[in-house]
């Protein structure tokens, strides 16, 4: 009974946040109310740069700390500290949660980190997934803060390849892996081939790939592009291999953020309509908190509504909501990952 209780009031707070603003009516004064000319020209029609105008103002501020933000099961990326926004994208007016390709997270400030093993995944399964992708069956590691990617060069016959090399910040925002040794059939070849004029760029045939270009022995990576929906982007400003990390960090890599505004790990959603499921808050004032707030929050897009069931809510004095999730890990289905 105590669980229907706190879903019955959930609900009614949503759908109240969710009423249409009433148009009042005018006032009988006895005067002719003006009526708008008709016109049958057709409105102009709107460029891409209007149709981003047009949703640019609808972001949605966010603050997450110490969450673990899936895109599949096994791949996550640990949102250390993160300031910034959800904005829609494409024709979406609004975020809506359920759609995590409605979305992408903007960050100012903040920090993330990424495993390699997670990494590997994301190009596998997302980046290289075509028939026709120039690589296959990547993996990659990280030996003595050099990253070291392996698989097959696909376009060439599925040789066996290796790569070790550096990361860095290019000008450009994108994550630069400076190449310090190429591998073919595990014989050394960059000096080889450099004796013929023969660089990384013509091995790896990436034009086609978004998000990934080759610069003669390196390679550039536009996160922002690489990782699935819902896309993280922002201003990258610096880099660092950890033990089992790449950690990069946006802005001033969340210096200058206030101090947490709740205890343990969650997610901060502020202003501007929010959608999942039927409901909509049309000025969202919405904080995930973790059941378990000693630990990472793990959160999943494709299984929140599961984590949130698996939990309870509580409703604020000014009618926000505090949900208390279940974490992803926790849920008991197959592939998922355990956090820190």
């Amino acid at each position: 009974m105590g669980r229907i209780r706190w879903l019955l009031l959930f609900s009614l707070v949503l759908m109240s946040c969710s009423k249409k603003t009433q148009v009042p009516k005018a006032e009988n004064t006895g005067q002719p109310v003006a009526v708008p000319a008709q016109t049958n020209a057709s409105p102009p029609a709107e460029t891409p740069a209007a149709q981003a105008l047009a949703t640019n103002g609808a972001g949605v501020k966010t603050e997450m700390r110490n969450v673990m933000f899936h895109w599949t099961p096994t791949a996550a990326a640990h949102l250390q500290l993160i300031s910034g926004e959800l904005k829609p994208v494409g024709k979406n007016d609004m975020v809506v949660l359920d759609d995590k390709a409605s979305f992408e997270l903007r960050v100012t400030t903040g920090t993330v980190s990424i495993t390699p093993q997670a990494l590997a995944d994301i190009l596998n399964g997302f980046v290289f997934a075509k028939k026709d992708a120039p690589l296959k069956d990547l993996s990659i590691t990280i030996d003595n803060s050099r990253l070291i990617l392996k698989g097959k060069l696909h376009s060439k016959g599925d040789i066996p390849f290796g790569t070790a090399g550096t990361l860095s910040v290019n000008a450009d925002g994108r994550l630069r892996v400076h190449t310090e040794k190429i591998t073919a059939l595990k014989l050394p070849v960059k000096g080889f081939l450099g004796l013929f004029g023969v660089e990384l760029a013509n091995l790896m045939h990436t034009s086609n790939i978004a998000g990934i270009e080759t610069d003669k022995n390196d390679l550039l990576l536009d996160m922002g592009e690489l990782l699935p929906p819902p896309r993280i982007r922002g201003k990258l400003t610096g880099v660092r291999i950890e033990k089992d990390a790449i950690v990069t960090m946006f802005g001033d890599g969340g210096k200058s953020l206030p101090p947490p505004r709740e205890k343990g790990s969650y997610m901060v959603l502020e202003g501007n309509p929010v959608r999942f499921g039927n409901l909509v808050m049309q000025q969202a004032d919405l904080t995930v908190l973790d059941l378990d707030p000693g630990v990472t929050l793990d959160w999943s897009q494709d299984h929140f509504r599961e984590q949130l069931v698996a939990g309870y809510a509580k409703i604020t004095p000014n009618f926000g909501l505090r949900a208390y999730v279940k974490d992803y890990s926790r849920l008991g289905r197959p592939g998922a990952s355990t956090t820190e």
